[in-house]
Formats: structure tokens, sequence, C-alpha cells
């Protein structure tokens, strides 16, 4: 496992883009029988992605060394592309894994994005994300990773603006408007097992900010786990503040293997 990222602020990632189809295909044809050097390799070597040139198939390899733990961490993740998860599934969970340790996209989107939509913001342009980008100077606890131009500031805004955009959470062009976004009931389980295995508090999951990555508040959670309740997909019980959830799996993995089979 590569060294924690979380509380970096790199450009880099975001600039290459969310490479949703591209993570999807090399992951769908990993070898756990081999190292992660020896599948990166083929990559950027039997170009396995159809990249348009060396350069890039080599540029993807990178980003995912750097955002992966395949035989980890991530390994559901991997698990459910080589099982064929319908990529409309599989992109929210790529969405959370992803952001275990790039702290630019989590807090872009749990903090920036959904503040944004809350308050009815209607229409998003670069300028705007620049703003944000640049009041993350004034906070604690992040590192910087190399010294940004001003044209390196509005590549990572555009970046950020584009990769919420092929997450299905914004659309149009040049400017941005939200989207009506829906998370899908297999995705939604999942989290709830990935969150359940760090948080063992009904209540803090309910609230977790991470939701906010799928602009879901709390009540929207609750409504979702309610529904779930009825058709028995979990056990959810709540009187006032306290809560009970109870998940008929032990992890994500063990759901993404009964569930997605």
């Amino acid at each position: 496992m590569t060294k924690s990222r979380s509380n970096v602020v790199s450009s880099f990632t975001i600039i290459k883009g969310s490479l949703i189809d591209e993570t999807y295909t090399v992951f769908r044809d990993w070898d756990f029988d081999k190292s992660r050097a020896e599948n990166l390799r083929a990559v950027r070597e039997d170009n396995i992605i159809g990249a348009t040139s060396i350069n890039w198939a080599r540029e993807v390899a990178n980003v995912l060394n750097r955002r992966f733990d395949p035989n980890g961490r991530d390994r559901p993740l991997v698990d459910l592309a080589i099982s064929g998860c319908d990529l409309e599934v599989w992109k929210p969970l790529l969405l959370f894994h992803m952001t275990r340790d790039e702290f630019l996209v989590r807090d872009f989107l749990v903090n920036w994005l959904y503040s944004q939509f809350t308050q009815g913001i209607f229409r998003l342009r670069i300028d705007d994300v620049t703003d944000y980008l640049a009041s993350l100077g004034k906070r604690k606890g992040i590192v910087w990773s190399g010294k940004w131009t001003d044209s390196t500031t509005s590549r990572v805004a555009s970046g950020l603006l584009r990769m919420a955009t092929e997450f299905g959470l914004l659309t149009g062009f040049p400017h941005k408007e939200f989207n009506s976004y829906h998370l899908p009931e297999k995705s939604f389980i999942y989290l709830l097992h990935a969150m359940a295995k760090a948080e063992h508090n009904a209540r803090r999951i309910v609230d977790a900010e991470d939701w906010h990555m799928y602009l879901m508040d709390s009540d929207d959670v609750e409504r979702e786990l309610l529904r779930l309740h009825q058709f028995r997909m979990v056990h959810y019980d709540v009187a006032g503040s306290l809560a009970q959830l109870k998940l008929h799996h032990g992890s994500p993995a063990d759901y993404a293997r009964e569930s997605f089979a």
C-alpha cells in the first residue's frame, strides 16, 4: 500500500480526470496472482485500455497506482468489476473508493459542491471553483503538492467540475448545473456496508458527510433506510436520536461477493 495522501492537495490526478471507463477495464482484467506492478505494466505495455498513445497509457497506470490499493482496501471494487457489475452501479462505488485517498476530490464534493446544492445555486463556473481552491490555503493540516500557477489552478477547477459531471452529479456545458441524481439501490447498500465497517454507530452512519458526495442529506438517507427496511433488505429502527442498523453481510466484500455474482 502506498503512503496515504488523504490530506494532500494535488493537481496531477484531478487534471488526468476520473478515468471511469479506463479503471473499470483495468480492474475487470485484474489478475490477483500477479503483483500490482505486473498488472499495471499490462496497462502500459499491452494497452488493454485502448489508449491512443503510449504516453496516455503510462499516465493512466500512474494515476491508478496512486489512487488505489487493488489487493487491499480496494479489492471489493476490483472484484465487482471482474464480476461484470453494471457500470452505473459501480461508478458511485468507484467515487467512494477513490476519495478515501484523494483529499481534494472528497473535500470539493462534500464541503463545496454540496453546499452550493443546498443553497440552491443554479449555475457553477470555473471561477467559482478557483475561489474555493484559494480558500484551501487558509485551512490547517493540508499539504500542497508542488507550486501551482494560475493556469494549474484553472485546470484543476475545470477538472473538478468535469469529474462531478462524469459521475452524474452535474450536467451542461460550458457552465454546469446540478443534475437530478439518484444513487442506485445496490450502490447505497454497498456504501452502508463500507461505512459500517469503520463506524458502528447507526446515527453517525446516517449523518455521515460521505453521503454529501451523492447530494444526499441525513433525511434522504433515513428515508431510503426505512424503505429498504420495509422490503427486509436491511434492518433499521429509529426512536428519536437513537437508531439501530443491522445489515445482512459482515463487510462490503461479503456483500459484493454474494449480491453481485
